[in-house]
């Protein structure tokens, strides 16, 4: 009673007291009668008794009367976060019969509730015009573009589903509905409207394009004129602004290629050429063009190579991207001295290899692991040891790694290392046959 803040009076009036009420009301009417025709000594225990079972039924009452009521308001409660989400929520039992239809679905769908709720949708149902996305939504494999972006047959799924005539693209999660025991009792849809998030995405891309290759042609020639510069007979002074110049120009070239690979990314257009390669002989190149940032960092290098051929489908030039960027951020973290350490093995019983880069560095805190492979982060301890970047090489290597249908995850240690994992499929077939932008996932 005192978590809900209502008095025991309040409890007295619920329609689960009405048992105990009438339990009352039937002591009454059959007890007064006794007083005068009963002898005492019976009168006594049958009022007892009575007492006893009017004790048990107000008890009995009381805590259904406190049950339904917790319930109740759990239940208005849950009612009114659906109505206020921004995403649609449709709730379903097996026979796809509508339960929850809330005002955002209203809008994405435009119907009404009463035309959705209590109704059995059936692939029919795609027929009839004024139905015709709701069921597309319903029965995914009807809609005409359909992106898995999450593992097939495991919840929640997670689909990105694309219509013309009008354009919409939304983003649907099922997830199954289930009692204590497990057993399933209906699925719930949440739907997203990204039509409006994905058509500004594009705007800005087209700029960062435009703007990037733009200033793409200046800071080239920019970058040769210092390296022409150099060849020149200059004095210390002279020389050292050289240099400065030279690094500079060069960071700005790199955060420009940065950004457009970004862009190119995000429009699905960054282009994949597959090649059958043998991993070991990849990787030993990818090292040998690191070997001078280990020299400048003061880093030890190891390569522990298998002794068997690994060979595995990928675009050379976009997984040695991937590659680079997580060697050099070994290298550029690191301590003095520090070491680094690239294996690659095979995972047992899984059609898989495993690439993992171990460093001797700062690592990474644990608050900064979720964000870490996100647009333009860079953890606090990074930059506050005044090392370069643009907070995106993270962010392009997953979406390289996992169109090469793999993962990448991280495991760090502050002020200990950190090592970063990531897998090759040895089955082309586990290879996206689409790009697709993994952002938010």
């Amino acid at each position: 009673m005192e978590k809900t803040g209502l008095s025991f009076k309040y409890y007295l009036t619920m329609p689960e007291m009405r048992l105990f009420w009438l339990s009352l009301v039937l002591i009454f009417v059959i007890g007064i009668p006794g007083f005068f025709y009963i002898p005492w000594r019976w009168l006594i225990a049958g009022a007892s008794g009575f007492a006893v079972v009017a004790g048990i039924t107000f008890w009995n009452s009381l805590k259904t009367a406190r049950s339904n009521l917790a319930l109740k308001i759990e239940r208005n409660r849950l009612d009114s976060i659906i109505a206020n989400l921004r995403d649609g929520v449709i709730a379903y039992d097996e026979k796809f019969r509508i339960t929850v239809f809330n005002p955002a679905a209203e809008q994405i769908f435009h119907l009404r509730p009463a035309e959705v709720l209590d109704k059995v949708f059936v692939l029919q149902s795609v027929k009839e015009p004024r139905f015709k996305l709701f069921t597309e939504v319903m029965f995914s494999s009807l809609a005409p573009v359909v992106i898995q972006r999450s593992q097939q047959g495991a919840y929640p799924q997670l689909l990105d589903l694309v219509f013309e005539e009008p354009h919409l693209e939304l983003r649907v999660s099922t997830d199954r509905i289930s009692d204590d025991q497990g057993r399933v009792l209906g699925f719930v849809k949440v739907v997203r409207d990204r039509t409006r998030e994905l058509a500004l995405m594009k705007a800005k891309n087209e700029f960062i394009t435009v703007a990037s290759h733009q200033l793409r042609s200046p800071l080239t020639a920019v970058r040769w004129s210092f390296e022409a510069l150099k060849k020149e007979k200059l004095g210390d002074s002279q020389a050292e602004l050289v240099k400065v110049g030279s690094q500079a120009a060069s960071k700005l070239l790199e955060t420009v290629e940065g950004l457009l690979n970004v862009a190119k990314i995000e429009e699905g257009r960054f282009g994949y050429q597959f090649e059958q390669v043998n991993l070991i002989e990849f990787l030993e190149k990818i090292l040998s063009q690191a070997a001078p940032i280990a020299y400048e960092y003061k880093v030890t290098v190891y390569f522990d190579k298998p002794k068997e051929e690994m060979m595995a489908m990928l675009d050379t030039q976009r997984f040695g991207i991937a590659l680079s960027t997580l060697i050099d951020n070994a290298m550029k973290y690191n301590i003095p001295n520090g070491q680094v350490a690239v294996k690659l093995e095979r995972m047992p019983n899984q059609p898989y290899l495993l690439i993992s880069i171990k460093d001797t560095g700062v690592g990474i805190p644990p608050e900064a692991i979720d964000k870490l492979f996100s647009k333009f982060f860079r953890a606090k301890n990074v930059t506050q040891r005044k090392t370069e970047g643009s907070g995106l090489g993270l962010y392009i290597a997953k979406n390289i790694v996992m169109r090469h249908g793999g993962k990448i995850w991280v495991e760090s240690v502050l002020d200990r290392g950190t090592t970063f994992y990531l897998t090759l499929p040895t089955d082309p077939k586990l290879i996206p046959q689409k790009e697709m932008v993994y952002d938010e996932e």
